[in-house]
């Protein structure tokens, strides 16, 4: 392994290195629940590097100082109310404290019960190599890290750890930011309401919430808002100033509205605006839109009589063991983000990866209905899911918030911007919990080399 790669990717270690630069993405919504196919413009130039060239060891958080003294320095705060927060590289500290920053909401574990994770170290998986996509570049796994900005990576196999890696902001007792991989969260929660029988993903939206009976979303069933086929006029174009996202963006956000402000100022106001796509019908096609989580987010808590932060406790995160509480960022009444707010720890993702490739069994109990798990690893439509275009992700589909690669692997993903990643694989028995800060948000900018890298790991820890 390179000397350079060592010192940023050490197993429990706490790098330190960092960079410069400037990345626009003021909007809460816009940072946390992008879409995974957006893309950023590269960092501009900062006062401590040349933006040309971002790297992961010139933009590591530690040797920057953000936030180090009492006060620290005003060139390295960094604050939620003027988007510096989510600007690069200072977001690269960011994924790791948005609680000191905004308000939130715990999803608690079980203090009294840590699921074991046994461990089984491979090291030969930093030198697995592979081919970059679209360039013909060979890359092995300890290059892809930095070259991805991963913060920490933990691969299991047939449930035991073999490798694991930290760096950046990250440390084994840290949470981080999970951005949309909070939708497959939101979108498992779901599946297990249908599993028990107690919402049938048949009906219309406005049977559970008569709130929206008005909006776009009102005669869409509760499976095409789980699949993300609703024909919603909502556009996530972080270009265009007058997209909905932005509506949405300032609905969300918990701070203060500032004079003159006419609009929603919760979620849930925001959400009964949102209309129907002129001529079009639900179901017809997939677009990747996070107002779709924040329904069905509001679907399940009026089912279940609870926050998805208090479902996702009690059904997933205390049954299954995890090692640190988790937390959403919510809205100016509380209300859990659920298309992008999550925060939590690496093997706790990994944990939950485990759980869909063993059908819901821990320990030999079974704590997510098996036809749950099912349901998602079956996939959903792939006509569908064409009609949205992503060059990288031909044959695909989404169902229940998962992304499902119809792979001779079956290989489903729970994904989010700037790298986030649960990668299942059943053949070889894998599961690939990642947390990354790349200063580019679509995870278009990573998929050329996280796709053939863990695809790479499956084939080697499955013998070939």
């Amino acid at each position: 392994m390179p000397s350079r790669t060592r010192r940023l990717f050490r197993p429990f270690a706490r790098p330190r290195a960092r960079f410069l630069g400037r990345a626009a993405a003021a909007s809460l919504l816009a940072c946390l629940a992008a879409p995974v196919a957006a893309q950023q413009a590269a960092p501009g130039a900062g006062p401590d590097a040349a933006a040309a060239a971002p790297t992961a060891e010139a933009s590591d958080p530690g040797a920057l100082g953000w936030m180090k003294g009492f006060p620290p320095p005003e060139d390295r705060i960094v604050r939620f109310a003027d988007g510096s927060y989510f600007e690069f590289p200072a977001m690269r500290w960011t994924v790791c404290h948005f609680r000191e920053l905004m308000p939130t909401r715990v999803v608690s574990r079980d203090p009294l019960r840590v699921a074991d994770l046994p461990r089984d170290e491979r090291p030969d998986i930093a030198e697995v190599t592979f081919e970059v996509l679209g360039t013909g570049e060979t890359m092995n796994v300890a290059e892809a890290l930095p070259a991805t900005f991963t913060d920490g990576i933990v691969v299991l196999h047939e449930g035991r750890i073999v490798f694991e890696r930290y760096a950046g902001c990250l440390e084994p007792e840290g949470v981080h930011g999970a951005m949309s991989v909070t939708k497959s969260m939101t979108g498992l929660l779901a599946e297990i309401l249908v599993a028990d029988g107690v919402l049938d993903e048949t009906a219309r939206v406005d049977a559970y919430v008569p709130e929206l009976a008005a909006s776009g979303f009102g005669d869409a069933t509760v499976r095409q808002v789980m699949d993300m086929t609703t024909a919603i006029d909502f556009s996530e174009d972080y270009t265009d100033p007058d997209a909905e996202v932005w509506r949405h963006a300032a609905a969300g956000s918990p701070l203060p509205k500032p004079p003159g402000y006419e609009g929603p100022r919760t979620y849930y106001e925001f959400l009964v605006t949102v209309e129907k796509t002129a001529g079009a019908e639900h179901g017809e096609a997939f677009g990747y839109r996070t107002a779709n989580s924040d329904v069905l987010g509001w679907i399940v808590a009026r089912v279940a009589g609870m926050p998805v932060t208090e479902l996702l406790s009690e059904r997933v995160w205390r049954p299954m063991g995890a090692e640190l509480d988790g937390y959403f960022t919510v809205d100016s009444i509380g209300t859990p983000f659920a298309g992008g707010g999550l925060n939590a720890g690496l093997r706790d993702l990994a944990r939950v990866g485990q759980l869909l490739l063993d059908a819901g069994r821990i320990e030999g109990r079974q704590i997510l209905p098996a036809a749950a798990v099912a349901s998602i690893l079956g996939g959903g439509d792939r006509e569908a899911f064409a009609k949205a275009g992503y060059a990288l992700l031909e044959g695909w589909s989404y169902r229940g918030m998962w992304w499902v690669s119809h792979d001779p692997h079956g290989t489903v993903l729970a994904r989010g911007v700037h790298g986030q990643t649960i990668w299942v694989d059943p053949t070889a028995r894998l599961v690939i919990a990642r947390f990354a800060s790349h200063p580019t948000a679509g995870n278009a900018a990573n998929d050329p080399i996280t796709l053939p890298a863990f695809r790479a790991i499956a084939r080697h820890l499955a013998g070939g």
